[in-house]
């Protein structure tokens, strides 16, 4: 992944090929365009994989808008490439903490709205069987992004949520596993 300071890949850049916990460290101020090579990854408004989150998988993104649309902030503090384990995909989000209340399943899918599904309870705790997701606070994959890897979040501030709420969620299909994706190995 190479981070620039300026938007449309201009100024100051810096490649990362691991994570990078303080960004300020590399000497980039502020970065302001994205150009994913191989992914994906996930970005934090603050050090220390903190605050807000920003899925990247491969692409451009050249300007803070092409990467979130919750109007929060414009800052990445930190980085981290996210670990794809399975080709499958099944997560199960439950309306109350510790995997209680009802719940919906998906398996294999991205759910643009979980109304559409009748599912319209809060989100609290999420059990991730297998694959990688991306939650997202409204329908139509916008507002805040929470990614979910393998493993279990027993309620909302284990996967940075300060609102329990998720309606609509995506599976991120890393190119390893899926021929149209974005993954190439390093020779």
């Amino acid at each position: 992944i190479t981070v620039f300071e300026q938007e449309n890949f201009q100024g100051r850049s810096h490649e990362l090929s691991g994570p990078c916990s303080n960004l300020k460290e590399t000497g980039m101020e502020k970065v302001a365009s994205v150009l994913v090579h191989s992914g994906p990854w996930v970005g934090y408004e603050q050090t220390n994989c903190k605050g807000e989150q920003f899925v990247f998988e491969k692409g451009e993104y050249p300007r803070w808008d092409s990467w979130t649309n919750s109007r929060r902030s414009d800052c990445i503090g930190s980085l981290r490439p996210v670990k794809v384990d399975s080709q499958e995909h099944k997560i199960v989000l439950f309306e109350n903490p510790n995997f209680t209340g009802k719940k919906i399943e998906i398996i294999d899918d991205d759910v643009p709205s979980f109304h559409a599904h009748g599912y319209q309870e809060k989100v609290s705790s999420v059990r991730v069987q297998s694959g990688t997701w991306v939650g997202y606070q409204y329908p139509g994959y916008r507002g805040f992004q929470y990614l979910f890897e393998k493993g279990e979040y027993k309620d909302s501030a284990e996967f940075g949520a300060q609102h329990p709420q998720i309606q609509s969620v995506r599976r991120i299909r890393d190119m390893q596993w899926h021929q149209r994706g974005a993954f190439h190995p390093a020779n």
